[in-house]
């Protein structure tokens, strides 16, 4: 289909970005463009104007920060997955990147873009709420730095204000943690039926779902269970708690809710094992 009618601005800078949104309530960002142009196809998102950001070559990068990795919000889902800095600290970022869409789908969409977007079938923001990361947010007001916890709110809803702009994505290093995500799909391309993160160190365990919810969700049952000295495959049995998956044309919820239980185990097994037990 055709999108409805639009105007277009190229932001030259962040501030002007940020203006340019704050004019113009209905605005949207554009970077990649991977997410926000199908549903204007489909008339399903209807932008006054579109703010194009997509050649801010400052918000590329990949870079250690103290403890933590930052990585700019329009650096490509291809350079996340090739990026030596996160495949030694923080490689279930990097991996994860991989998964995403095709070669096509990666060369052009953004990190920053795919977790704007809060899509719940992503996968990236599954391994952020996982990993515990950070979003940084520019305003009119200023910068502001968002814990995944709150970021994601509803089903494509995220805590960005209309005339804020994401900037950057904190992720910590890992040091010797054990990590996994476990996606379950029809084809290499597609989105996934239902995806699991999982970290583990120190006896403790992180573990987040994709497309179990309006919005990524921790498996909260499954991580108590494990906290109590449940074994992964025990521990697992408790991935349905918590969660409202959809029922559509690729699986009902009981089978995600079934798949779900798979996935974790496997994904606590294998980062365990990466972990050295």
């Amino acid at each position: 289909m055709i999108p409805a009618t639009f105007d277009y601005e190229r932001a030259e800078s962040v501030e002007q970005a940020v203006e340019l949104l704050s004019a113009d309530e209905d605005a949207k960002l554009l970077a990649g463009g991977h997410s926000l142009l199908p549903l204007m196809k489909l008339r399903l998102a209807r932008p006054s104007k579109l703010v194009d950001i997509g050649r801010l070559v400052d918000l590329s990068y990949v870079r250690e920060d103290g403890d933590r990795i930052a990585i700019g919000a329009l650096t490509r889902h291809h350079d996340v997955h090739h990026s030596p800095v996160l495949d030694e600290h923080c490689a279930l970022v990097s991996y994860t990147a991989g998964l995403i869409g095709d070669p096509q789908v990666r060369h052009m969409g953004t990190i920053g873009g795919s977790v704007a977007h809060g899509d719940p079938a992503s996968d990236m923001p599954t391994v952020l709420l996982a990993l515990d990361a950070e979003v940084v947010a520019q305003g009119p007001d200023g910068s502001r730095t968002i814990p995944a916890s709150e970021f994601f709110t509803g089903l494509f809803e995220t805590a960005l204000h209309p005339s804020e702009v994401l900037t950057e994505i904190r992720v910590p290093k890992l040091a010797g943690a054990g990590w996994s995500y476990q996606k379950f799909h029809r084809r290499a391309q597609d989105w996934a039926i239902v995806g699991v993160a999982a970290v583990t160190r120190n006896g403790d365990a992180a573990v987040a779902f994709t497309n179990m919810g309006e919005k990524p969700l921790r498996a909260s049952a499954v991580e108590q269970a494990l906290g109590g000295g449940a074994d992964p495959g025990s521990a697992a049995q408790l991935a349905a708690e918590g969660t409202n998956p959809p029922s559509d044309t690729f699986a009902s919820a009981e089978y995600r809710q079934a798949l779900a239980e798979v996935l974790v185990r496997r994904a606590l097994e294998e980062a365990r094992g990466r972990a050295g037990g």
